[in-house]
């Protein structure tokens, strides 16, 4: 029997001590999740009606863009119309939040003339698209006034008027476009979904962004077919003054990225670079929106919530000060009620509290799992469930003896008692933290799932740890002589004992 108990004492101990080593030694800690070290969250809502399929498809999207963005344990998922995003860490706010809603639809579109800002007059009604004949719409349609196009205030062809198949005008961001310039582009000859893949690549000392296009009618051979018009100087795609051949428009989310010189005939699929004058955080942008392609859906950013670094550390800080003061109190009350019994229950929770920090460590280094002031708060309210499994045994204990059994004899009546006791109350507990996170999203979550590891490592600690520690120190003439150091009765001693029974002989 005292061997039993020994291999589980020295075994739990070995196992928390060489997983504590081995944690340490492989640099694995537990990772903070928004509210703990700063970041971003924003809810992102469907701008028109969306199917569950649509919303499944969106998130996946933003999904691979973020991986890509190198966040950990982003935050991901959907809502009754949209998606809410939350990106821990993240220190460029501003960018992941433009690349995280973006739509990425790209289009290419032949320039029928470069338009210098404000011109007055430029087109006030719209273009419906249905009169056009096909993407090669000759563009004398517009410079001879057949067709008039829809623009704003600022010249601008609005977003909502921003179809496929019309004539547009259209200002232009980044790359080689000069920002006041605007360009009159004709119709739509190759869209987004004719893209394979995209890179950021350092071509001549320059950042530029390879294309790779899909192969067929859908791909490549849509696109040679308008570079050969922009080659010849078709009426489609027109020579403009100081060039030596038409111009192809890569239009991103309704902006000119870069209009470049079509200076060959026809292109191999995997041999096509959009250049201009990309930093390199913009090339890396460009191709990473266009790699993973457009959403299903329109999204618009709504309560988004900026939480700064140095907030999240006040949350950490505040958390893990309740947590020691919390400590403490019991750490107080738990030694100075039971005293050396306490002391056990105090060596108990470390165990337990070690083993899930290498769990919390692991699971934040090797999955990504995010540590969140929820879960602090969890961990926290575990360290009372703990502390409740030693009084039950030691609460058991007392009773035993005052019944009149030895201090000794006690304790191996109690424990299967007390243990039976502490697993039912343990599994409403994991019941509770099961259902919340089965039912509930977010921090709530991460509540319960510390709660939860908590829990069942408390009974690891208790079945392994405690019960066996008390079990050996039974054994001892410490114990059976003076239960009182041990915060038990003192009738429980065995002198005592054997003094009493000897006056009733007398007698």
């Amino acid at each position: 029997m005292i061997r039993r108990q020994l291999i589980l004492l020295v075994g739990i101990i070995v196992v928390s001590v060489g997983l504590s080593v081995l944690t340490v030694l492989w640099g694995n800690r537990p990772l903070l999740g928004l509210d703990l070290q700063g970041g971003v969250s924003v809810r992102l809502t469907a701008a028109a009606p969306a199917t569950d399929e649509i919303l499944d498809q969106s998130v996946e999207i933003i999904r691979n863009r973020i991986d890509a963005l190198g966040v950990a344990e982003p935050e991901i998922s959907r809502t009754d119309n949209g998606v809410l995003v939350s990106l821990p860490g993240v220190e460029d706010q501003e960018r992941a939040l433009e690349l995280v809603g973006t739509t990425a639809e790209l289009r290419f579109r032949p320039v029928c003339e470069v338009l210098p800002p404000a011109i007055a007059g430029i087109g006030s009604s719209s273009s419906s698209g249905q009169e056009l004949a096909g993407p090669f719409a000759s563009c004398d349609l517009v410079q001879g006034g057949a067709i008039r196009i829809a623009t704003g205030d600022d010249g601008i062809t609005p977003p909502e008027a921003d179809y496929a198949r019309d004539f547009v005008i259209l200002g232009g961001s980044g790359g080689d476009v000069v920002p006041d310039r605007r360009y009159l582009l004709g119709p739509t000859v190759l869209t987004g979904e004719a893209l394979e893949d995209a890179d950021a690549d350092l071509i001549d000392f320059r950042w530029q962004v390879g294309v790779t296009l899909r192969q067929g009618i859908a791909g490549i051979e849509s696109f040679n077919t308008a570079a050969g018009r922009c080659y010849r100087g078709d009426v489609s795609c027109p020579v403009l003054p100081g060039y030596d051949n038409g111009l192809i428009a890569i239009v991103l989310d309704g902006e000119v990225v870069t209009a470049p010189q079509i200076r060959a005939p026809a292109f191999e699929r995997d041999r096509i670079v959009i250049s201009g004058a990309f930093e390199r955080q913009e090339a890396e942008d460009v191709a990473l929106a266009l790699r993973y392609g457009a959403l299903p859906v329109e999204l618009v950013a709504e309560n988004t919530r900026v939480v700064s670094a140095t907030i999240g550390d006040d949350s950490l800080d505040a958390g893990v000060i309740a947590g020691l003061v919390g400590f403490a109190l019991v750490v107080l009350f738990i030694v100075g009620y039971y005293r050396l019994l306490g002391v056990v229950a105090i060596a108990s929770l470390a165990i337990s509290g070690s083993l899930l920090w290498v769990i919390v460590a692991h699971l934040g280094t090797q999955s990504g799992l995010a540590l969140t002031l929820a879960g602090v708060t969890g961990i926290i309210v575990a360290i009372g469930v703990s502390v409740d499994s030693n009084v039950v045994y030691f609460e058991h204990l007392k009773e035993d003896i005052r019944d009149g059994r030895t201090a000794r004899s006690a304790v191996d009546r109690a424990f299967p008692i007390a243990f039976s006791t502490i697993v039912k109350a343990n599994v409403a507990s994991l019941i509770g933290a099961a259902l919340l996170w089965w039912l509930t999203v977010g921090a709530v979550r991460g509540f319960a799932l510390y709660l939860g590891l908590a829990t069942i490592l408390d009974l690891v600690a208790t079945y392994c740890f405690m019960g066996p520690l008390i079990r050996i120190l039974a054994r001892t003439r410490w114990f059976a002589e003076r239960p009182t150091r041990f915060g038990l009765p003192g009738s429980g001693a065995v002198r005592a004992l054997a003094v009493e029974t000897s006056q009733d002989v007398d007698l």
